[in-house]
Order: structure tokens, then sequence, then C-alpha cells
């Protein structure tokens, strides 16, 4: 069996299609349909059906495709073998890819426990869009995905979630700008500035729903994909910014901010996604551990809405 035409055959069923899969590979779609076919004609066996203008894994897909992964993910330990260096000890890699709708502090305080372990780690980190990151992780090129959400139903990626936590949404803003916005909480934020989430995030929409449901209307300044930008924005007094709860007090400290009220209702959840449903790897066992036994246990942060001013 060619492993390279077993590599294109993995990249277009993660990927849903051969347009896809070619501009990933920077082959063109005719060379990867060809290569396709000559691994079909190699088994034997058909290893898509075509639904609309996607293709669709057959019963055969499925199983080599589930071979595929455990052929790569054994290579993937091979290289990593190979590159240790035995007069030094065995580093352990662990490649973590983060959606870029999860707040920063959080990825921060979920991925950090990874670190404290008795062998030595290296960390590989890579933020990017959530359906981005899985299409890596089914290849086996990252360990674990940090999201704000389990996996979408619209990604046919052979992976389990593993949910960390949750935490209520709490909203911020500089001493000035909370000055400026009297009155009981929520009431103030009728027509004041706010930066939202993107409407894209989990959080984003929540937060939409719940301002129609509570009959305000702020003045959006901005909808920012990067929750550090808006926090930055916040700290300069462009407008009112939201966190998570759980790091109240430390989102206050580290952008000289104050908590003008907090919506338990309006919740952020996280997931720890990875391609085994019984989790194994000693970094993802830490992770998961610490966010459960520790970051979202604390009660300390969570103080409920309060007046503004």
């Amino acid at each position: 069996m060619n492993y390279k035409h077993l590599h294109y055959f993995v990249q277009v069923a993660r990927l849903g299609g051969v347009s896809r899969a070619s501009e990933r590979l920077h082959l063109s779609p005719q060379t990867i349909s060809g290569q396709i076919q000559l691994l079909e004609e190699a088994i034997g066996k058909a290893l898509f059906t075509r639904s609309g203008r996607r293709l669709e894994l057959t019963e055969a897909g499925r199983m080599v495709l589930g071979y595929a992964e455990h052929i790569f993910s054994i290579g993937a330990e091979l290289e990593d073998a190979l590159r240790d260096d035995p007069a030094k000890g065995k580093t352990l890699e662990f490649r973590v890819g983060v959606a870029d709708a999860v707040p920063k502090s959080i990825a921060c305080h979920l991925i950090e426990p990874a670190t404290r372990l008795p062998e030595p780690v290296r960390l590989v980190c890579r933020e990017w869009k959530l359906d981005m990151l899985l299409g890596e992780l089914a290849l086996h090129r990252l360990d674990l995905v940090i999201a704000d959400a389990p996996i979408p139903p619209t990604v046919s990626v052979r992976a389990f979630h593993h949910r960390l936590g949750s935490s209520g949404t709490s909203f911020f803003a500089s001493p000035a700008v909370a000055q400026a916005c009297s009155g009981p909480f929520p009431a103030c934020l009728d027509r004041a500035p706010l930066l939202l989430p993107a409407e894209e995030s989990a959080v984003g929409r929540r937060l939409r729903d719940w301002l129609q449901a509570q009959s305000l209307h702020p003045r959006v300044v901005a909808a920012c994909d990067d929750s550090a930008l808006a926090k930055a924005f916040g700290r300069h007094g462009l407008g009112v910014f939201v966190g998570p709860t759980v790091l109240e007090r430390e989102i206050e400290r580290q952008y000289a901010v104050r908590a003008i009220g907090a919506v338990p209702e309006v919740v952020e959840e996280f997931f720890a996604i990875s391609v085994e449903r019984r989790i194994t790897h000693p970094c993802v066992t830490a992770i998961t551990q610490a966010a459960r036994q520790g970051l979202f246990t604390m009660s300390d942060g969570r103080r409920g809405g309060r007046r503004a001013g």
C-alpha cells in the first residue's frame, strides 16, 4: 500500500472534498482524485460516495480511515522517539490547539498544569478556527484542542469532547466608563458603549439573546473575535467588555478595570477535545483534573449582579 495515497485519502475524508484537500496539500484536484482512485484500485473497494457537492465515506472508507489514523499516530510517535536525546532524558511534546473564541486567560490557566508534570514537557500551542484545529487533530498533528463548544455536528471528525467546566459572564469597565454607567445593573447597560464577542462565538450568541430578553439596547462599539483585544480596548475606555466570572478578580487586577455586574445565566463552557474516548495522555489528564478540581470550582470570584458606580 502506498502511504502517500493513504495520506491524501485522510485529507479528503476530513475536509469533505477534493477541492479543499487540494488547497491544503497544494496539489491539483486532478492529482488527488487520481491518487485516491489508485488507492481504491489497490484495496478493491470504493472509499467515497457523492452526496450533493460533498464526498461521504463508504463503510469500507470508514474502516480504512480508522486504520489510517492509527498508522499516522504510530508514525508521529516514531518521529518523537527519534528526536529525543537519550543523554538529556525524554522530553514529552504536547501539541495543543486553542480555538480563537476561548479567552487567552482561560487557555493559560487550563494549559499551565501540563507544565508541572515530573518529566520535562515542551509545549506547541496553536490558535485557529475550531474546524481547522479539529482537522489537525484528526491528522494527529495536535494532541488536544481546547474549545468553547463541543464538536460541531457539521464537522466530520472522529473525536471526543471532555467537558472541563463552565463560568458565568461578568461585565467590566474602566473607572471612567463605570462611573458613566450609573444606576443598577443590568439597567446601566442600556445605551452604554459595549464591546461584544463575535457573533460566531457561543458566548457572543448567548449575550445577544440575553440583552434582547432584558430589553437592553447598548451601543455596540465593536465586535471582537479576540477577547484579549476587547479587554485592551476596554482598559483604554472604549466601552464595557465581558469576561468569565471565575477570573473576575484577575481581570480587574490585570486590566485596571472594575466589574460592574455578573450574569450567571450567560454561561461560557469549555471543552477538551481529543481523539481518545478515554484520556491517556499525561498532559491531557493534568489539564482535565486541574480544571475540574480547581479553576471551575472557585467561588470567591463570583460576586453576582452588583450596582454600578
